[in-house]
């Protein structure tokens, strides 16, 4: 039986403050002490599978990609022999992990969550995701550190909560609910843009899962020192388990495993349609119905009305199309801008964007590094190349590659509401804008709403409280986070649950319970007091 754990006090969750690295101070020097033992250390990065660390000798470069010729070590690729190792020890640690009390399970994650908050680790953790994802200093310690902190904590408050769920009961007997982990593996495929999106095989793990951890091909270090850390907090082996490489190597045998028992996604929408087709096409082979949760891709948009405050929303245009060079689901990618203030709102962001310092993101003046690898910068340079032809270029709309994979901040204008620069995810910093007559303001709420497939987040930034309610009205399904004069990226942990609907997932809302309940399998138990000792009721007497 799960302990009565919701009587157990935990201390306050989040949100950890990030540091502010000012010149001089500690912080800084520490960073600088840890991204030189990062670039010197050569990583050979294996799979963890059980105990073992498996290396294939099919290596891959683990590169930086604002410079490109820079390599930090390399990663071994795993197939389908590798891939169904991890299984085999996800199942068998599966015997014994779920059935131990919660407080075994919580205690290595919670120790892990002390030793990144205040030890080495947050510099070690920061350092890679500032290297190998070409983060900042600022962006890498609020995900890397702040948010991997505030998710690992919020999952035993999660768990604790979800627990504490339990019937009532008649005198004569006494119910319960026993929230077990789910028979079989969990299935975790994690993106390249957030070193915190390793939740998604830590949640599941804190209820009792082992976890079978496929991470984005271009952050295999940063999930490696992410499971390195776990291990040195006291995390037994075989309930993480990680493989990496190619998507089909290693998803052709995971997705079509008969003990598949969830998979947690975070990654390109394409990708989450081609696995809900193949555990659709599976589904009698399973031993359970497999949970499929996921949050996918965005075009999310900043709709202003005319009464907008101009500087506040230049600023969240810039914060919100930029940061991580819009490489977050949730960056603002279009803009609708009223006639009236698009002149003014126009050379605001022309000179906001010229400020914009682009290139190594471990130097402090830089706000823009690169983008995360050739494929993704080829893709940016030939859409932003139709659009200098096409003559939308407003500010940037250049790329560069000769020493990283580097995009200009860009912004776009369109006349048609339907291009593709407004309605395709392009992933890059780039913030298209479509001008709207004035007096069309609920046309264009109907616009904001059905232009794209998508629904993870939005803004409207307006004055007008009659507005506001406007968008709130008509923009109801538009967003799974909404926000009202302000940018529409920066959700923290318990303050604004993450998630999309539409073509952006299934808003389960990482770092909830309603995404921890995805992963327990519930058991009901009545415990009868005072058994029946005749099988006929009253109404059977004469």
């Amino acid at each position: 039986m799960t302990t009565p754990a919701g009587r157990t006090a935990l201390f306050p969750i989040g949100p950890t403050a990030p540091r502010g690295y000012a010149s001089g101070s500690p912080e800084r020097a520490a960073t600088a002490a840890a991204l030189d033992e990062v670039r010197s250390a050569g990583y050979d990065i294996p799979n963890r599978v059980g105990a073992v660390e498996v290396r294939t000798g099919r290596r891959a470069p683990v590169v930086t990609p604002h410079a490109h010729a820079v390599q930090l070590g390399e990663v071994h690729h795993a197939g389908a022999a590798e891939t169904l190792r991890a299984i085999e020890a996800a199942t068998a640690a599966a015997s014994w992990w779920g059935r131990l009390p919660w407080e075994d399970r919580a205690a290595p994650f919670l120790r892990a969550a002390d030793m990144l908050e205040h030890g080495p680790w947050r510099d070690r953790l920061n350092a890679a995701t500032m290297l190998e994802l070409s983060k900042t200093t600022y962006q890498a310690d609020i995900d890397a550190a702040c948010e991997t902190i505030d998710f690992i904590r919020a999952n035993v408050e999660n768990m604790l909560r979800m627990y504490d769920v339990q019937p009532g009961s008649l005198p004569g007997s006494w119910n319960s609910v026993e929230y077990r982990p789910l028979e079989g593996f969990v299935f975790a495929v994690t993106p390249f843009n957030f070193t915190c999106m390793n939740n998604l095989a830590f949640g599941p793990a804190v209820l009792g899962n082992t976890v079978v951890w496929k991470p984005a091909e271009s952050a295999s270090l940063v999930a490696h020192l992410s499971l390195e850390l776990l291990r040195e907090a006291g995390l037994p082996d075989g309930v993480i388990n990680v493989v990496y490489g190619h998507g089909p190597d290693i998803g052709d045998v995971a997705l079509t495993h008969r003990d598949l028992a969830a998979v947690h996604f975070t990654g390109s929408t394409a990708t989450f349609q081609h696995i809900w087709r193949t555990v659709g096409a599976n589904v009698a082979g399973y031993r359970n119905y497999p949970r499929v949760v996921g949050e996918t891709g965005g075009k999310d948009f900043i709709v202003a009305h005319p009464s907008a405050d101009l500087d506040a929303l230049a600023v969240a245009c810039v914060r919100g199309a930029y940061e991580y060079q819009g490489q977050k689901c949730s960056a603002a990618s279009r803009l609708y801008a009223p006639a009236s203030l698009w002149p003014a709102l126009r050379d605001r962001l022309v000179a906001l964007t010229e400020q914009v310092v682009v290139g190594d993101p471990t130097l402090a003046s830089t706000y823009v590094g690169a983008v995360i690898n050739a494929r993704q910068h080829a893709k940016h340079a030939a859409a932003l190349a139709k659009a200098r032809a096409d003559g939308t270029v407003v500010v940037g709309g250049n790329t560069d590659d000769a020493t990283g994979w580097f995009v200009d901040p860009t912004v776009l204008q369109v006349t048609d509401p339907r291009s593709p620069f407004i309605t395709e995810e392009l992933f890059a910093p780039v913030l298209t804008t479509y001008v709207y007559d004035d007096a069309d303001w609920d046309a264009t709420l109907r616009l904001v709403d059905e232009s794209t497939p998508y629904g993870l987040t939005g803004a409207v930034f307006a004055a007008d409280p009659d507005a506001i309610h406007d968008a709130d009205r008509e923009l109801r399904y538009t967003a799974g986070n909404f926000y009202v004069n302000d940018k529409p990226t920066g959700s923290v942990v318990g303050q604004q649950p993450f998630g999309g609907a539409r073509a952006s997932g299934t808003n389960d809302k990482a770092g909830t319970v309603w995404n921890m309940i995805r992963f327990a399998s519930p058991r009901t138990t009545k415990r009868n007091h005072l058994p029946a000792r005749d099988y006929r009721y009253p109404h059977l007497d004469s």
